[in-house]
């Protein structure tokens, strides 16, 4: 029987003072303060972060107060093109808040998957955990992986914000806290397509590898993961790494592709997930 998880609400605080700021002000405040948390307590690629230290500067604790402002906001003033980076530098900085709050952190798979159930924001005025955030409105309400089921119900409050029109470039922005999980960025409307174009290009480009030699194609899991994401069939999954490969890595998934389609004796396989943490 699965153990019960108790969600943890990390900005319940009532804010400090009132405040009427909109849902992408805020946004960009909280990008600001992650930049400079970013430039004092993470690596230069984006992928470690010192989680002690983080924990005790005045940095941090301006963006705890900060954060606090997100129960105030109100995301029906939200356009669809400012949802996406909206909610991926939440979800980032939730998942950089909650890991620096643990006594003991993470280390295993299950009590990662613990973590994405648990964690969470009081977003105007609801509470939205790590999963319901990528899940549920990132991914338009699909079906969870490990579930097979979508995480808000018809009659959920939340639903409404989901987004319409999945973006599968949001994957390789989302910073879960492992260490194969892409670096960390900060969005904003005005980037959000070259921003999530970098990110996809600089993940596939270390997590898959075309293979002519051996018939082989190497993918990261998340497309194992969410491949109702990027297509219905692996032909499709392949075809839409194509753009971020870089011109030899193109040249042969052509090629694997082609007799992928003709004679299907193609070995698509998946790299192994570091689950261990992005601490440095």
């Amino acid at each position: 029987m699965e153990a019960k998880t108790e969600v943890v609400v990390y900005n319940s605080e009532k804010p400090s003072i009132p405040t009427t700021i909109s849902a992408v002000d805020l946004s960009k405040k909280l990008q600001k303060s992650m930049l400079r948390l970013k430039g004092e307590f993470m690596s230069e690629d984006g992928k470690g972060v010192a989680y002690p230290k983080l924990k005790t500067s005045p940095l941090f604790k301006e963006y705890k107060e900060d954060a606090c402002l997100l129960q105030t906001i109100d995301l029906n003033t939200l356009s669809e093109d400012e949802k996406i980076p909206f909610f991926i530098n939440i979800y980032n900085a939730l998942t950089i808040h909650s890991l620096a709050e643990q006594t003991e952190l993470p280390d295993s798979v299950l009590k990662m998957y613990q973590f994405w159930r648990t964690a969470a924001y009081n977003i105007g005025g609801h509470v939205y955990t790590l999963d319901d955030i990528e899940h549920g409105i990132l991914r338009g309400n699909r079906s969870h992986p490990a579930s097979n089921q979508p995480l808000f119900s018809e009659k959920d409050p939340r639903l409404k914000f989901a987004v319409k029109k999945v973006d599968p470039r949001i994957h390789f922005a989302l910073v879960c806290g492992a260490k194969s999980c892409p670096a960390i960025n900060v969005y904003s409307p005005a980037n959000k397509d070259h921003a999530l174009d970098e990110a996809t290009r600089n993940f596939c480009r270390q997590e898959v590898s075309m293979f002519t030699e051996s018939d082989e194609i190497w993918l990261s899991k998340i497309f194992q993961w969410y491949r109702q994401d990027f297509g219905e069939t692996d032909t499709d999954v392949i075809r839409w790494t194509i753009p971020y490969l870089d011109a030899n890595q193109q040249d042969r998934a052509n090629l694997l592709l082609l007799k992928l389609e003709k004679i299907g004796q193609v070995d698509i396989k998946y790299n192994e997930y570091d689950w261990s943490l992005n601490k440095s």
